[in-house]
């Protein structure tokens, strides 16, 4: 696996490669040193070897000396907001909750049973055999290893690119601007607090997603909230749990766009049923 740092517009690894944002190029953080000890950690795990590509010598420097003295950065505080990416209306990453987003249809079977499940488990399937089933893989656009069949991942509670994600899935194609405006259908997302999740017995950290949970999480133990496009209430009124009820919102979507919908969701999280 291949990291490279630069000034890229956002993190992704795409293809076996990291591309590695800073949120104060060229500037790095002890943060974000932390997250390449932790992806290299993850990464040897697995028998995958890193190098690290940067055409600033001191970020280099920096990385090496972090890759060498682990102790010194582990105990790095998470910031409140991560600006390595700026393409919300918050323009970075709020870190105080982190979400999972899924289509309707997944999201109807996730509350029926009360349980996030990794890939591997909600298909039945090894994740090698996932890595070439294109129509259920979550992650063969990316070219994402087989390991990660073996995790659910969440992201940060205000990003945007989950939901384009999930119209990326149902459309089978990247969507292009009138499907993340005019037609823009967002998914379900079930949010969690950061500083619970942590503490899960099956958490990991992988230096790339916030947070990854291995084969499955209780939404009874840890769901905070759950949100759910209004128009698509009818679909889930006799499906809901008892036990998690009082845990489950709609929201009508009537915003322009992704953006300002990714802006609305994250809002009412904060009020919890409060919108502002």
């Amino acid at each position: 696996m291949t990291i490279n740092i630069a000034n890229h517009g956002f993190t992704i690894i795409w293809d076996s490669v990291y591309y590695f944002a800073l949120s104060d190029y060229p500037n790095i953080s002890d943060w974000e040193l932390r997250k390449l000890i932790l992806f290299s950690d993850y990464e040897r795990k697995h028998n995958r070897e890193i190098k690290i590509i940067c055409e600033n010598s001191k970020i280099i420097q920096a990385a090496n000396h972090a890759l060498a003295n682990p102790a010194l950065f582990l105990s790095a505080q998470k910031p409140s907001i991560i600006t390595e990416c700026t393409a919300c209306k918050q323009k970075g990453c709020l870190t105080e909750f982190v979400c999972h987003t899924t289509p309707i249809e997944n999201a109807k079977k996730i509350l029926t049973s009360g349980k996030l499940l990794s890939a591997v488990k909600a298909f039945g399937k090894t994740a090698d055999e996932l890595v070439f089933d294109r129509n259920n893989s979550p992650f063969s656009v990316f070219n994402d290893p087989p390991d990660y069949y073996d995790y659910l991942m969440l992201s940060w509670g205000n990003c945007q690119a989950v939901d384009r994600i999930v119209m990326e899935r149902i459309l089978g194609r990247s969507p292009n601007e009138f499907d993340l405006s005019i037609d823009f259908q967002p998914g379900v997302r079930f949010y969690f607090k950061y500083d619970v999740i942590k503490n899960h017995k099956d958490f990991t950290n992988d230096g790339y997603h916030p947070a990854k949970i291995k084969n499955e999480l209780s939404l009874t133990e840890y769901l905070y909230c759950c949100i759910i496009p209004e128009n698509h209430r009818t679909k889930f009124k006799d499906i809901i749990p008892s036990f998690l009820a009082n845990r489950v919102f709609y929201i009508e979507n009537n915003c322009e766009d992704i953006w300002n919908w990714s802006e609305k969701v994250y809002n009412f999280v904060l009020g919890r049923g409060k919108p502002t």
